[in-house]
């Protein structure tokens, strides 16, 4: 990477700059950001996954850069215009707005008014004119007439053409037009577009403004995504005359103050200019600058949910009855092994129409008990309620614990090829409910087949950039599965693509070579598996685990690597590996800095011990029982001042969505959530945390529900 990249990275996110040289080196040697935030702390200074993530991210951009100034360099080289000392500057732009402001001169474009007057032969005249080298312009125009320019009037307003060209092509011009315009305020005026009932969920901006500066992302995507669909239209309030005064002041202090003759044919030039050029340009320029500034904020929302979501606590490897509910189609019911092997499947019917609620009791009751249930989980879609309350009437062994799943994106999963792959011999009822069952056992392993953009966590999350939104939500993906680590015996092909140095290809031959072989006794086994070669063992072996392993560091985050370092402490302790493995009062007595060399430093050593102490730890909470109100089935039994349980759903920049037991969700304000006022719910809250909320308004004509934070 180039020394003026990684010095701007430095600087941007207040690291050291052999930091970002030596990340930037790890990953182009193929490196993950999962192994370098975990195994290789000594070269990185014990940067965490962000760093580290941000880093990669603005190597990527700059190697799109390093691209595009290729093409800038050979645009203006082919246009005869190629100096040394515009080269060098090209070359030097860690900016890509400033290299597009270079590169504007010479971009091809589509035939202009200033293209007309150069072809009539009026460039010398503008030339003159700009750079204030006439007196008289009407006289020094009839020099330039010919059979394309008749008359003086022509010829001058063709020189003009071409002067407001050329100013909206000056860098300086344009960045001054952009300090002004980012200081300004965004307003929105309703269009005739604007008086259908699809409009008025924007009402609140056909007639708005606020600085663009300040405005929240949210407000600003959902002003953007008004003027998409064609119910406002938008400006930036920048004064005209007082922009105008300003370039021309800065034209005039670069040269000199025309004569009148001159001046008011500048003048003229360069409000045509700004009204006809810089303006609608300028305008979309600072309002996609502010854009890409909201999305970076939704998009870190949106991250951040996915990882709780991801992270939520697993109820573990139980027995399962689960339940995609409903009323006419009745309910589906599979029961799972701990694996999440399907073992049956069939539907009852304990509801409207059908009502059969003998049978339905009577078919639970025999499931439950032919296939060992431990666990009950129900789909939280169309009659949850009123199906956990048919659960809980059935009389379920003691010990047996009844949940319920959120089923965002279970019928994505059902309908995809993932699912018709696992289960080619059931419909998409089964595969739902099948989902919904895993989902209790590990959320994180079901939901990693899933789109994350159909998950109901994200916030405009179809208006953002969708290659950074992509970006991030891979990185977060990965970052879950690694933290938790892999079962290698049991992980699908799915969540084995997400491991460190892994992908789809391996995986797959990872899961072919464990169907023929059998259960991987040790993570060397590894490296008999088709295409996975020691660089990619390098990156995946530390988060792979065996139970029941031969070595006890193969279920733990220990890297192979370094194993010879807990065997080296084993020895010191006068015990074996496996004593030390697990028994914290042995590793309390390792003196890490005994173990520090050329290749692993104090960090990796104090990991190693922490390691030790609780081998394979999974760092997820463990999963929480919970009761909505038995009082509330409807929107219609609210009643403002009521405190009821509730469980967040949703986390954005406005507030947070609460599910309090109905079909519709409850909204927390920002500013419903402390007693200091607005607040960033992101610290407040956590997804699928449980929590006490107060209602404080109910709109039955909008279905809508507003919470305060009990």
């Amino acid at each position: 990477m180039k020394q003026i990249y990684i010095k701007y990275i430095s600087d941007r996110l207040q690291v050291k700059e052999w930091q970002v040289e030596n990340c930037a080196a790890l990953f182009e040697d193929g490196a993950t950001i999962p192994f370098i935030s975990r195994y290789r702390k000594e070269r990185t200074g014990g940067l965490d996954e962000v760093a580290v993530a941000e880093i990669r991210h603005w190597a990527d951009v700059f190697d799109e850069m390093d691209r595009r100034k290729a093409t800038v360099l050979e645009a203006v080289s082919q246009a005869g215009a190629l100096t040394d000392e515009l080269r060098k500057k090209i070359e030097s732009c860690v900016d890509a707005r400033e290299l597009e402001d270079i590169y504007l001169p010479y971009k091809p474009k589509r035939r202009t008014r200033a293209t007309v007057a150069r072809e009539a032969g009026l460039e010398p005249l503008a030339d003159r004119m700009y750079d204030v080298a006439v007196a008289d312009p009407s006289r020094e125009a009839a020099k330039f007439l010919n059979d394309k320019v008749r008359s003086v009037d022509d010829a001058l307003a063709g020189a003009r053409d071409i002067i407001a060209e050329r100013l909206s092509e000056t860098a300086s011009v344009r960045e001054t037009l952009r300090q002004i315009f980012r200081t300004r305020r965004i307003v929105s005026k309703a269009t005739k577009k604007a008086s259908g009932q699809e409009a008025m969920k924007y009402r609140s901006y056909f007639d708005y403004s606020e600085s663009l500066e300040r405005i929240a992302p949210h407000r600003l995507l959902a002003i953007l995504r008004a003027e998409e669909e064609g119910f406002v239209s938008l400006k930036i309030d920048a004064d005209p005359q007082k922009c105008g005064k300003k370039i021309y002041y800065d034209f005039c202090q670069e040269r000199r103050y025309p004569a009148s003759p001159l001046a008011e044919q500048l003048h003229l030039a360069f409000e045509d200019s700004y009204k006809r050029l810089l303006e609608p340009s300028i305008t979309n320029e600072v309002i996609k600058d502010a854009k890409e500034k909201a999305d970076i904020e939704s998009i870190r929302i949106f991250g951040e949910n996915l990882r709780q979501l991801l992270l939520a606590p697993p109820v573990g490897q139980k027995r399962v009855l689960a339940i995609d509910p409903g009323f006419r189609t009745g309910c589906k019911v599979v029961c799972l092994d701990e694996q999440g092997n399907l073992l049956h499947n069939e539907a009852i019917f304990p509801h409207p129409p059908v009502s059969d609620k003998i049978k339905s009791i009577k078919t639970i009751s025999s499931l439950v008990d032919k296939y060992s249930i431990e666990v009950v989980a129900i789909g939280n879609g169309t009659a949850s309620r009123e199906t956990e309350e048919f659960i809980k009437r059935v009389g379920l062994p003691q010990g047996v614990r009844v949940f319920t799943v959120s089923e965002d994106g279970a019928s994505i999963y059902s309908a995809s090829e993932i699912a018709r792959e696992e289960f080619p011999e059931y419909d998409v009822t089964v595969r739902g409910a099948v989902s919904i069952g895993r989902r209790l056992m590990d959320p994180l392993a079901e939901l990693v087949k899933i789109d994350p953009k159909s998950l109901g966590v994200g916030q405009y999350q179809h208006d953002v950039d969708q290659t950074l939104l992509k970006e991030k939500l891979d990185n977060t993906v990965e970052s879950c599965v690694n933290s938790v680590g892999v079962n290698l015996n049991t992980a699908s092909s799915y969540l084995l693509s997400y491991v460190s140095g892994i992908g789809p290809s391996l995986a797959d031959n990872i899961v072919a070579y464990r169907a023929e072989n059998g259960a991987y006794a040790s993570r060397k086994e590894l490296l008999k598996v088709r295409r996975l070669g020691e660089k990619a063992f390098e990156q995946c072996a530390g988060f792979l685990r065996i139970r029941g392993a031969e070595n006890p560091l193969d279920n733990s985050a220990v890297h192979p690597e370094a194993y010879h370092i807990v065997d080296r402490m084993a020895a010191d302790l006068g015990v074996s590996a496996k004593e030390l493995v697990g028994n914290a009062d042995l590793c309390s007595r390792i003196c890490a800095s005994r173990y520090v060399d050329s290749n692993f430093g104090l960090p990796t050593i104090n990991d190693i011990i922490n390691e030790l102490k609780k081998p394979g730890l999974d760092p997820r909470e463990s999963v929480q029982d919970f009761e909505f109100s038995s009082d509330i089935k409807s929107i219609d039994d609210l009643i403002v001042g009521m405190e009821l349980p509730g469980i967040v759903t949703n986390i954005t920049a406005f507030g947070a969505f609460v599910d309090i037991g109905i079909k519709q969700n409850g909204l927390i304000h920002a500013s419903q959530m402390g007693v200091k006022g607005l607040a960033d719910p992101s610290k407040v809250l956590k997804l699928h945390q449980q929590i006490k909320v107060s209602v404080i308004s109910v709109d039955l004509d909008r279905n809508r529900i507003g919470l305060r934070l009990s």
